[in-house]
């Protein structure tokens, strides 16, 4: 098992990360970001009547598809196998959107950026599906909640 884990080789140079040494863990990662909007934009929104459809759906899927594809996506990232990918989402005040994303794998390596990935995708479709209607939307807050990890059984 290596001392430190390192984006740099001995001559200072960028590299992937060994993890060969590590054990296959179960790891889950939540990562949550904020739309901020009009309260009318939300109001269409939650209801899918927004001139280009269902946002949420499209933002849903958006997200799931980011996730898997980090490691083409985040350079130094290892692929990994996706065991679960959820993508909520919650009103929490009058102009305030929360996304959630939480996924889980079982590997050698955490699943914190496709938790991130997912969330910031998730917003970006919703603020496309929505920007025909509020030109002051803003996403905010993108931030990893929490990970966890535990052996795999």
């Amino acid at each position: 098992m290596p001392d430190k884990l390192s984006h740099l080789d001995d001559r200072g140079r960028v590299q992937m990360v060994d993890v060969s040494a590590k054990m296959p863990m179960r790891r889950t990662a939540v990562a949550e970001g904020f739309l901020h909007a009009a309260e009318s934009t939300l109001e269409l929104l939650e209801v899918g009547e927004l001139p280009k459809g269902e946002a949420l759906a499209a933002a849903r899927i958006a997200g799931i598809q980011a996730a898997k594809r980090c490691g083409e996506l985040i350079p130094l990232c290892h692929p990994l196998s996706l065991d679960d990918v959820r993508v909520s989402f919650e009103r929490v005040d009058l102009t305030r959107l929360r996304i959630e994303t939480q996924v889980t794998t079982t590997a050698r390596t955490g699943v914190e950026m496709e938790a991130l990935l997912a969330v910031s995708v998730a917003a970006l479709t919703l603020y496309d599906m929505a920007k025909a209607v509020d030109k002051n939307m803003a996403i905010e807050g993108v931030h990893l909640v929490s990970k966890t990890k535990e052996e795999a059984t």
